[in-house]
């Protein structure tokens, strides 16, 4: 649920009730709702801006949030426009699902591009600026004087030191808990879940009534279908990069093989790991059941959901954990950290496992694998709980926060 009570999904641990009805909207009209809380805003064109853009190789979950919110919103009749870095061998501008994609400068270069098109355009009555702060903000507050909105899935923190040098991490860290916040105050920021946006505020002391939750929907192709694997399967995705701690889950499996002689582990994803991750597995004398096959397309990842037993994430940040809810909506239960996002996208005990140490998750994976009672009940739990997450549900949060932001600047 938002800061300010608008129906979102419910608590972690708290069954829906009666009230909780209007949560989930059916897509029928919801385009109209969308065109309706825009109208009553006066917003006409908004103006993403963002580090990278859903074509890059390195494309994440931040990507996919933003593309989905910016192509419901042009859905909605709004005019859309996404400025981003160049991606490599592909064009500068092109249209994507309603809206309009810009890809201009290097992975640097976008931050004072956004800054210079942004003060070139200046404010023009029924404009709205979303800033995707990924780590580095672009700092609109200094450069953009009319309505804004932030997404900011979580706080980066030791992030820093594991992709930059000694100097840059600091120089990093610094930015982000020490100058942004200060720039960022008046803002209004919306994040992916309750435990994240507690963080936000205990960390970088935003403030608390200006950060809304809106937690990222499930695509329909994601259900239940298919078969099961006959042998036990563990089933983990994400970018091959050092904060989703491959390396910690390789190491938590390899003791499970001796009482599960059949098990077969999947890791999908790409990265600048993945050298250090097959020489750990060669290491761990794994190469033969647990596989590294890169990019998946989205047919082959829904029927690796699907047959999995258990989808393992190990990761130390993220802001919800959407790979975990994606299986959830395939019936799979989840094995996760318990950091902020997971704590929001698995109920303990109720649609999976949290960890607290992402070195001891050989337990609970065991536990997993070898309880088929267990197994089933979560299974069931994850299906309960995936189901009030919707798309939908998500853009129209952000844009009910982007509305109240545009009023308060009238």
């Amino acid at each position: 649920m938002g800061n300010d009570g608008a129906p979102a999904a419910p608590a972690p641990g708290r069954r829906p009730a009666e009230s909780d009805s209007d949560a989930v909207t059916t897509p029928r009209g919801e385009s109209e709702v969308l065109a309706a809380i825009a109208a009553d805003a006066g917003l006409g064109r908004i103006h993403f801006v963002a580090w990278r853009d859903l074509d890059d190789p390195e494309a994440g979950g931040s990507e996919l949030h933003a593309h989905k919110v910016a192509s419901l919103w042009a859905a909605a009749g709004l005019d859309v426009t996404f400025r981003t870095s160049a991606v490599h061998g592909a064009s500068e501008t092109l249209t994507r699902d309603g809206y309009r994609v810009v890809r201009k400068a290097g992975r640097y270069g976008v931050f004072p591009g956004a800054a210079w098109e942004g003060t070139r355009l200046g404010h023009r009555s029924g404009d709205a600026l979303v800033e995707i702060w990924n780590g580095m903000p672009f700092l609109s507050p200094l450069w953009y004087a009319g309505p804004r909105l932030v997404f900011l899935h979580h706080v980066h923190a030791e992030m820093w030191g594991m992709v930059l040098p000694p100097t840059l991490a600091r120089m990093g860290d610094t930015m982000e808990r020490r100058i942004a916040p200060r720039l960022y105050r008046r803002s209004s920021i919306v994040t992916l879940s309750e435990s994240s946006r507690d963080e936000i505020v205990k960390m970088l002391h935003l403030r608390p009534e200006r950060v809304t939750v809106a937690p990222p929907g499930v695509d329909e192709r994601y259900s239940p279908g298919g078969r099961r694997s006959q042998s036990p399967l563990v089933v983990a995705v994400g970018r091959l990069v050092p904060v989703k701690r491959f390396d910690a889950l390789l190491r938590a499996l390899a003791p499970l093989k001796a009482d599960h002689p059949d098990l077969e582990a999947v890791i999908i994803g790409e990265g600048s790991e993945r050298a250090a991750l097959e020489a750990l597995r060669a290491e761990l004398d794994a190469t033969d059941w647990i596989h590294l096959p890169g990019r998946v397309s989205d047919d082959e990842l829904v029927d690796w959901y699907r047959r999995a037993w258990v989808v393992a994430s190990s990761s130390q940040r993220e802001g919800w954990g959407m790979t975990l809810t994606e299986a959830a909506a395939c019936g799979t239960p989840a094995v996760a950290t318990n950091i902020a996002g997971h704590a929001d996208a698995v109920v303990h005990g109720e649609s999976g496992l949290l960890v607290d140490d992402v070195e001891q998750m050989t337990v609970p994976l065991g536990r997993m694998l070898g309880d088929d009672v267990l197994r089933s009940r979560l299974s069931r739990g994850a299906l309960e709980r995936v189901r009030w997450f919707t798309w939908d549900a998500t853009a129209r949060r952000a844009l009910e926060a982007l509305a109240e932001e545009t009023q308060r600047t009238k």
